[in-house]
């Protein structure tokens, strides 16, 4: 193409002319996708998901999800999976209860993995439980008392009682999302993987949208797309209406019609720089990050605003109760983002390590339970009486349990709490096509080692990719090796 009446001829290329107009719009960074601008050097992705048609896809039997994370570490011995011999071996070490040694069989070692060079110092005096349990709903399933609200819909959940990961340090929080171990080459997150096999059911939104606040930056790591690209990462809204994005939003005296004519102005270079060069993947990428960004100022502070919801819809969520009105919050606005047709939003309930009781795990866990317990409960109510509940699938996880001894080391003397515990812990489920009522798997007498229908966490990752329709072992990127685990297990017994 020649340059003769190129206006930008001799000063700088057009594709680079276009880069740095468009960096210069304030609310054009679109969260990682924009943030980073060193991410174009290196990594190409296709327009459209890979699939091997050599298997069949499933039907389909949710739109979206809301994937719900509380960091730290909840205990499944005091929230879903009581166990009473930990009550009656109190203060006695596991080898005087006269039971195996759960430190001692083989498979603690196959599931353990130290991230920090060295094992945690073991702990074998056991803890009593710090909360009563009660039986709830038709089939009597034991909940915990600190958890009052997720109790009367217990019918609703599915529980899966016998999840283990292998990372033993907080790293495993990202294992969760990813599947690997922070040793290990990393992956994409699930939430980018439904991005890449699903695509948008909302144009004027993201497909994967991140809820939450982080005060580490290794947080990001929940949400990001790896060699995906930027384009399928998590987007991070505030819940600012008036300023959805926290990476920028349009500049106090750049008026509506001044951007979008900048857009369309974008849109016609772009339209030459693809005809210079038709195969780069890199340049429409950023251009559609660019134009969602703009309908996205249009939209986002639409879903944010909670102006036309119900007093009744606000005291559900906790809105009116200073202890659960963030939480509540931001489950409300994800059930928003869901029903206006985004895929997957990723609410990180918590500040990070919130759960982590290593001491005075009686009083931290009850005021963690005590600040998600009705919003959690709230946001399957309002679901289900919105008719959205069997078109939602959500996931709440943690990224391990706590370990049944009490934790008594020389980094913690106090003797009040449990240790992390990746062997064995509780997550749950509801709507989307997974069973409601029900509790899937077992962990030992005393809440160990994941023993019935064990499952790593990308068995999770399979069944949530199998309830969107998708084939996980078929959904790969272009000459990028996946192992065998990282395509996990659908759990086809809690699936309706």
């Amino acid at each position: 193409m020649s340059n003769q009446g190129n206006p930008f001829c001799g000063r700088t290329n057009r594709r680079q002319h276009l880069i740095d107009l468009g960096l210069g719009f304030g609310g054009l960074a679109l969260g990682s996708m924009l943030a980073q601008d060193g991410w174009a050097g290196s990594r190409q992705a296709p327009s459209t998901a890979w699939h091997s048609r050599q298997a069949t896809a499933p039907r389909a039997k949710a739109k979206n999800v809301i994937w719900i994370f509380l960091s730290g570490g909840v205990s499944h011995l005091e929230t879903f999976d009581p166990k009473p011999l930990l009550n009656q071996f109190a203060g006695k070490t596991f080898e005087e209860t006269g039971l195996p040694n759960p430190q001692k069989l083989p498979i603690y070692l196959e599931r353990s993995r130290s991230v920090v060079g060295m094992d945690r110092e073991v702990v074998s005096t056991i803890m009593p439980l710090q909360v009563d349990f009660q039986q709830y709903g038709q089939n009597g399933t034991w909940v915990s008392n600190w958890l009052p609200n997720l109790a009367q819909v217990v019918d609703d959940l599915c529980i899966v009682r016998s999840m283990y990961t292998t990372d033993n340090d907080h790293n495993a929080e990202f294992q969760f999302q990813n599947g690997r171990h922070s040793l290990d080459e990393q992956q994409p997150c699930i939430g980018s993987w439904i991005s890449y096999g699903l695509g948008s059911l909302n144009e004027n939104l993201p497909q994967f949208v991140f809820l939450g606040k982080y005060s580490d930056n290794r947080v990001k790591r929940n949400f990001d797309a790896n060699y995906l690209g930027p384009q399928h990462a998590g987007v991070e809204l505030s819940l600012d209406p008036n300023n959805p994005l926290p990476f920028g939003r349009r500049a106090t005296d750049v008026l509506e019609e001044e951007q979008r004519a900048q857009f369309e102005l974008i849109h016609r270079w772009n339209q030459l720089a693809a005809a210079e060069h038709p195969d780069d993947e890199q340049l429409r990428a950023r251009i559609r990050a660019y134009e969602l960004a703009f309908r996205m100022q249009m939209s986002a502070p639409e879903v944010l605003g909670l102006q036309e919801e119900s007093a009744e819809t606000l005291s559900l969520y906790g809105l009116d109760d200073p202890t659960t009105e963030l939480y509540g919050r931001r489950l409300l606005t994800a059930r928003r983002l869901a029903e206006r047709g985004v895929r997957y939003t990723l609410v990180y309930l918590s500040d990070y390590g919130e759960w982590d009781s290593h001491s005075n795990i009686k009083e931290l866990h009850a005021k963690c339970c005590g600040r998600v317990d009705k919003p959690l409960a709230g946001l399957i109510r309002d679901l289900k009486q919105r008719g959205m509940l069997d078109e939602t699938l959500v996931v709440c996880a943690t990224e391990f349990g706590r370990t049944p001894a009490l934790e008594k080391t020389s980094l913690n003397q106090a003797g009040t709490g449990r240790d992390h515990h990746p062997h064995g812990f509780t997550i749950w489920m509801a709507g989307g096509g997974v069973k409601p009522g029900y509790v899937h798997g077992s962990t030992d007498e005393l809440g160990f080692h994941a023993i019935e229908h064990p499952h790593y966490v990308t068995d999770i990752h399979a069944t949530t990719l199998h309830l969107l329709g998708q084939v996980p072992s078929q959904l790969n990127y272009p000459g990028r090796k996946r192992l065998e685990i990282d395509y996990g297990n659908v759990i086809h017994d809690i699936i309706t």
